[in-house]
């Protein structure tokens, strides 16, 4: 199984996550979704911006939905600008739901660590603060040794260049995001954001996707 971190050199730019969503709308309703059948199981992950994370998550088979919202923070219903400003202590992480007939949760750990760069703290590219810190909210005691098997297997094989830094802790309350960040790249691909950071790891992600998920 190959790991390849998707990530994309943007030191030189200002396009923050913050910066980027300035002018969206928050009037824009999300489609409503089907009903999720009676074994549809959920993930919680962090892995930097979450309009990112939930484009990647949207393609992996067996993934019924996929909502973009806030956890691990203490202020409660944090706002996109709150936790933007890096006070609520929350990550802005996505919520999987997915069916576990197709797709497992080790195999969405291979992605989660496939698609994001887990060695660096509080930081994706140049997204920087602790909102943006890799994380992993773990469900049951099931996912957390899972997930924590998952990290010492890739630090002892020497994956990274560096010591994964990924917190594994446990289920924490879960805030949906506000409407306009529903399904953001596949509303807003145009955005200067979403052409620079997101399209690139989309794109890398579809060709490597069977190699990431072990599919023949």
């Amino acid at each position: 199984m190959r790991y390849t971190v998707l990530g994309v050199g943007l030191e030189a730019m200002a396009l923050l996550c913050c910066a980027a969503c300035s002018g969206a709308e928050t009037s824009v309703i999300p489609a409503k979704e089907a009903p999720l059948p009676e074994n549809a199981t959920a993930a919680v992950f962090g892995g930097g911006c979450f309009w990112c994370t939930e484009a990647i998550y949207q393609r992996v088979d067996g993934v019924l939905r996929v909502t973009p919202g806030y956890a691990g923070g203490k202020a409660p219903k944090p706002s996109y600008q709150s936790v933007c400003k890096g006070t609520t202590g929350h990550a802005e992480v996505v919520r999987i739901m997915y069916d576990p007939a197709l797709v497992t949760f080790e195999q969405l750990l291979d992605v989660f660590f496939a698609t994001h760069d887990p060695t660096t703290l509080n930081k994706q590219g140049a997204d920087v603060g602790t909102q943006y810190r890799s994380v992993i909210f773990c469900q049951d005691e099931t996912q957390k040794k899972q997930a924590q098997n998952k990290i010492d297997a890739l630090n002892k094989a020497g994956v990274f260049p560096k010591p994964i830094v990924t917190v594994v802790g446990s289920a924490a309350t879960f805030y949906e995001a506000e409407d306009y960040h529903r399904n953001y790249f596949g509303r807003n691909g145009g955005q200067p954001y979403c052409r620079a950071v997101i399209a690139p790891k989309v794109r890398k992600f579809e060709k490597s996707k069977a190699d990431i998920l072990g599919a023949d």
